[in-house]
């Protein structure tokens, strides 16, 4: 469900990489999500879960760092958007996964889906241009 094209590259190395690593997870996710054998998939779930909470914390660490050390003019307004990204993941009950599988992992599937399309296309397409003139690659 989550392929990596071209579209999606911030000519920066490192945050294309991080970007490529939460599109695995996005995969992984529906994956698990949308099998249909019956398997209470609840700890495998979780996992993701909690790999895609401490992953995007470190991603989004790196991408503010960058930010700030080079001056990124609309840095709070960026900041502000991985904060409700980070509160929506932190905000999923895990007794919710237990009774609600299918549910919520589809719902945080379109979140990530969705995220990707505003946030990634969008947001962070606009430090591009600036970061690069920076000698950031």
């Amino acid at each position: 469900m989550f392929k990596w094209k071209d579209d999606f590259s911030v000519n920066i190395e490192k945050i294309n990489e991080q970007h490529k690593e939460l599109f695995k997870m996005g995969t992984e996710l529906y994956n698990l999500v949308s099998a249909k054998d019956g398997v209470d998939r609840y700890d495998e779930i979780m996992t993701v879960i909690h790999r895609l909470a401490e992953y995007t914390i470190e991603h989004f660490t790196y991408e503010e760092e960058l930010m700030k050390i080079h001056g990124y003019k609309d840095f709070d307004n960026h900041k502000k958007q991985h904060d409700v990204f980070v509160a929506k993941i932190q905000s999923i009950k895990a007794d919710d996964v237990d009774v609600k599988q299918r549910k919520i992992g589809m719902d945080l599937i379109v979140f990530i889906a969705n995220w990707i399309e505003n946030h990634i296309l969008v947001t962070d397409m606009k430090y591009k241009n600036y970061l690069n003139s920076k000698g950031v690659y």
